[in-house]
């Protein structure tokens, strides 16, 4: 492959140039390197370089002004709004930056293209007059209506006003820059002498670089170097050759000169693939494929390009990239907002933005969780974030004050006030206290540099950026809150990048579509070739209406559409080996299905284009699951956890999956535990037990009365309240989703009540037995020969006129059907179907066992989200399909019972049969 600048430099030799007295003017910087590299191939002599400039940075020495940045340019802007808006009428800055950029953009491109600044905003002014024509006629005009056309009526005066500002500072933003050029072009052509300007890869231009360029071809001083291909241009509609048809065609120059040059590398033979992947991962994934294939084919990686289309891409790219590829080069910079910090700093702002007297416990963690943040304390062993943590957690606290972290925090209270002591929605406090987190942070990471050197460039980098926004503040005065300050932020963040280091013209290339300008491949991988993003579609961010900017020759998004058509069809050019990948699945909000490109490609007979779809691979495997051997030290802690008690929820348990009764039972890991934002259905379960223990147990061995059931109602409040505060600790039940659950609560007790109530009513009995009532029954397994106990604390025991029945409580909600069995196999096997019949027959067969009841007896559940179906009692169904069931619980029931019981046990405790985990 022989590429477009080694091309120019053959062509420039033939014409026996003279390197040294050459300025190259490229498209943009990137391309300088492979400049150079061309010359130095073909040059057999020691010269002094040639001057390599990018089309800016030529205009900016043109202009005798420096390029400002965006924000710079927002703060000047605003100081004029200031000046020429009447006091009523001026709104905040936070405000003005939202349309303000917009202006700024119209602004630049009014200059760009040398529109004539009074026409083109008395035209706007008369268009609104024109389109709101009622209001202007209007003579009780609203202070709105007044308001927003004497807005359209001050653009030229603030355009005006800024454009002298800036000129005065001997800066501007692009578009002035290339106005004031224009206005010095004819006394920087005199002063020229022995230098030859040499234009390289041009295609979309403005119309002060067309006439600047022009202007340099005309007086001799200048060549200009097209880098397209023939068919583009005779094709008329083809959008790749609009401008340089154009140019082509109204340029005088070429009505004498020679066009250089029209090439016909576009036909001949490539390859052309166009793959469609699902999603943005699918065709990361399939990149880091292909470039595996291409290096088992034993290919060159030296002119292999990958250009990412949706740059936000690159650190997924990254991370998909085969080891074996070799050295990479990236042309892209990495956003700072993409990198880890970005977010310590985030969440620090989302923090103060609301100044609250309280903070939210999630952000409270997340900030004490940050990697950066945890080395700021000073303890040993464990961290004292992560003790703050764990006491927000246990104790439910959904909203913390800065002194009780500081209290939490023992020692560490600067640290505490560094990061959450109140800005006081300052912006000059906010700054303080980020610079003073940076320097803190340095501080850490300096003890052990050599393991630092990513994190500390990371931190200078946030450093340059909080210094950036502490001048701005400090010339300007306009940030008068945290939430502006956050917004120039985040601004500031997109333009900020962490610039990669490499050889660049080793190895693999990565880049945008804008960094391939000039650049030639053999082999070229695109990425993202859907609509709204190549090309990026219509933009409605002007001021200037579609039908204004046709008439003023200013570009609108279809000629957008035609630089990113010509920098897609200019890669394939010379390229041999091209591969289009797409979206299959694309955003259903933006739209985005493939690439017009594409089709384009299709309807053109000038390739033969394979297509086809790839997903991403997913080996088929069997499902293993985890089998844990019973070792020694396993048996050891299966008989000491047996001496302890198998209860009826740590068999059922085992039922539902072994694995959990180990991880629980013998490793003791507990389930982690967060907090309590809203009252869980536990949490409501144990209220509402310890509350109906504290009314029933002073009731034992009595009958209930209705005297019983009036006293308890009037003590629903101040139960109910009590036991949240015990269990729910510091949690806010006060309002929100809380006062519901907790008015639930007493909701569910008052019913239960009632039912007692009108059972009494009724003529019915109650005798209160025992209340969660404690039993501890040893069990005698054969073939284990070491103790093994039953414990479990029963809810409720009574005798119903007469009949002894045992009752658990469940808050949630539980059908008839979950209380019945027909198989009594079944029982230990299917936890959903048979684990509340489980859990009655061991309370029924525990308390058999101590003697503590006399057989028969009935045992069931009350649901608390059921309580119309009153007491659901157990049933041993005769078999499946019959209603026939028996409800009363005999020897013969809880005989059958234990033989299953005690078959479960062996299993748990014999040293042969492995934990295996259930399939879900």
């Amino acid at each position: 492959m022989v590429s477009f600048l080694n091309d120019v430099v053959v062509d420039l030799q033939k014409k026996n140039a003279d390197f040294s007295h050459l300025t190259f003017i490229l498209p943009s910087k990137r391309a300088g390197v492979f400049l150079k590299h061309n010359i130095s191939k073909h040059l057999n002599k020691t010269i002094f370089a040639p001057r390599i400039l990018s089309i800016e940075e030529f205009i900016e020495s043109l202009s005798n002004l420096t390029y400002a940045d965006n924000t710079e340019l927002l703060f000047e802007f605003y100081n004029v709004y200031l000046k020429h808006t009447p006091k009523e009428q001026i709104e905040p800055f936070d405000t003005f930056s939202k349309w303000g950029q917009m202006l700024l953009q119209d602004f630049n491109e009014i200059d760009r293209y040398l529109v004539s600044p009074n026409h083109i905003f008395d035209y706007l002014n008369a268009i609104k007059e024109i389109e709101h024509q009622h209001w202007s006629l209007d003579e009780n005009q609203t202070s709105y209506v007044k308001n927003y056309l004497a807005f359209w009526n001050r653009l030229k005066l603030l355009y005006t006003e800024l454009n002298n500002q800036l000129i005065q500072n001997k800066k501007g933003y692009q578009g002035l820059v290339y106005k004031e050029a224009i206005e010095n072009l004819e006394q920087f052509i005199a002063s020229q002498t022995n230098v030859t300007y040499i234009f390289v890869g041009f295609n979309a231009l403005n119309k002060a670089e067309e006439i600047i360029i022009q202007e340099l071809l005309q007086q001799n001083i200048a060549h200009i170097y097209w880098d397209i291909d023939a068919s583009f241009v005779e094709d008329q509609i083809h959008d790749a050759g609009l401008f340089i048809r154009a140019h082509k065609k109204k340029w005088h120059y070429f009505n004498t000169e020679s066009f250089n040059w029209l090439s016909n590398y576009y036909t001949s033979e490539k390859t052309i693939n166009c793959i469609g992947a699902p999603k943005n991962i699918g065709q990361i994934k399939y990149v880091g494929e292909l470039l595996s294939n291409l290096k088992t084919q034993k290919k060159s990686l030296e002119h292999t390009a990958i250009v990412l289309g949706d740059e936000s891409l690159l650190i997924p790219l990254l991370n998909s990239i085969p080891k074996n590829i070799g050295p990479i080069n990236i042309t892209m910079g990495l956003p700072l907002s993409n990198i880890p910090m970005a977010s310590l700093f985030e969440n620090l702002f989302r923090l103060h933005k609301s100044d609250a007297q309280t903070l939210y416990y999630k952000d409270v963690i997340t900030i004490l969780s940050n990697p950066f943040v945890k080395p700021l304390f000073n303890s040993e062993g464990n961290s004292v974030s992560d003790n703050i943590i764990y006491d927000i957690q246990q104790n439910n606290i959904s909203y913390i004050s800065i002194d009780t972290l500081k209290t939490l925090a023992i020692n560490e209270s600067e640290i505490i006030d560094l990061l959450f002591g109140s800005w006081h929605n300052n912006s000059e406090t906010a700054l303080k206290q980020c610079s003073r987190l940076i320097l803190e942070i340095k501080a850490v990471l300096d003890k052990n540099k050599q393991n630092n050197l990513l994190a500390l460039e990371y931190l200078y980098r946030f450093n340059v950026v909080f210094n950036e926004l502490e001048t701005l503040n400090n010339t300007y005065s306009y940030i008068h809150n945290i939430a502006t300050l956050f917004g120039l932020y985040k601004e500031l963040l997109k333009s900020e990048t962490l610039d990669f280091k490499g050889e660049p013209l080793k190895g693999l290339q990565i880049m945008g579509m804008l960094e391939s300008r000039v650049l030639d491949f053999e082999t070229v991988i695109i990425t993202s070739v859907n609509e709204g993003i190549l090309p990026a579609g219509k933009s409605n961010s002007s001021f200037i209406p579609f039908d204004v900017k046709l008439e003023n020759n200013m570009p609108t998004y279809k000629e957008k559409d035609a630089v990113y058509t010509y920098h897609f069809y200019r890669l394939l050019q010379r390229a041999q080996d091209i591969h289009i990948i797409y979206n299959t699945e694309p955003d259903v909000l933006n739209g985005g299905e493939k690439s017009r490109f594409i089709t384009q490609l299709e309807i053109d007979d000038t390739h033969n284009i394979r297509h086809y779809l790839v997903s991403p691979k997913v080996p088929i495997t069997d499902q293993n699951l985890i089998e844990i051997t019973k070792s020694s030290n396993i048996i050891e802690a299966l008989k000491c956890y047996s001496k302890s008690g198998f209860s009826p929820s740590s068999l059922t348990n085992y039922i539902r999956n072994p694995l959990d009764f180990y991880y629980e039972k013998i490793l003791g890991i507990k389930q982690y535990e967060d907090v309590e934002e809203n009252v869980a259905l536990n949490t409501l379960g144990t209220v509402i037990h310890n509350t109906l223990e504290d009314f029933y147990k002073p009731l034992e061995n009595q009958n209930l009365t209705l005297g019983h059931i009036t006293k308890m109602k009037s003590n629903i409040d101040n139960t109910v309240s009590q036991h949240f505060k015990a269990v729910y600790k510091k949690g806010d039940i006060t309002k929100g989703k809380n006062l519901i659950i907790y008015k639930i609560a007493k909701h569910y007790i008052s019913n239960f009540l009632n039912l007692e109530q009108k059972a009494i009513k009724e003529g019915n009995t109650i005798k209160i037995i025992a209340i969660e009532t404690k039993n501890e029954v040893p069990i005698k397994i054969d073939g284990l020969d070491f103790p093994i106990i039953l414990t479990g604390k029963v809810d409720r025991v009574d005798e119903y006129n007469g009949v002894t029945r045992i009752i658990d409580y469940k808050s949630g909600r539980v059908e008839q059907s979950k209380v019945e069995i027909v198989n009594w196999e079944d029982i230990t096997s299917d936890y959903d179907k048979y684990s509340k019949s489980f859990q009655v027959l061991m309370y029924a067969y525990m308390m058999h066992k101590q003697k503590k009841i006399e057989l028969p007896v009935e045992a069931g559940i009350i649901s608390f989200k059921k309580l119309g179906s009153g007491f659901m009692k157990f049933g041993k169904k005769a078999s499946k399909g019959t209603r026939t069931k028996d409800n009363f619980i005999t020897e013969d029931t809880l005989s059958a019972f234990e033989a299953e019981l005690k078959k479960l046990i062996f299993e748990i405790c014999n040293p042969e049969i492995n934990f295996i985990e259930k399939e879900v």
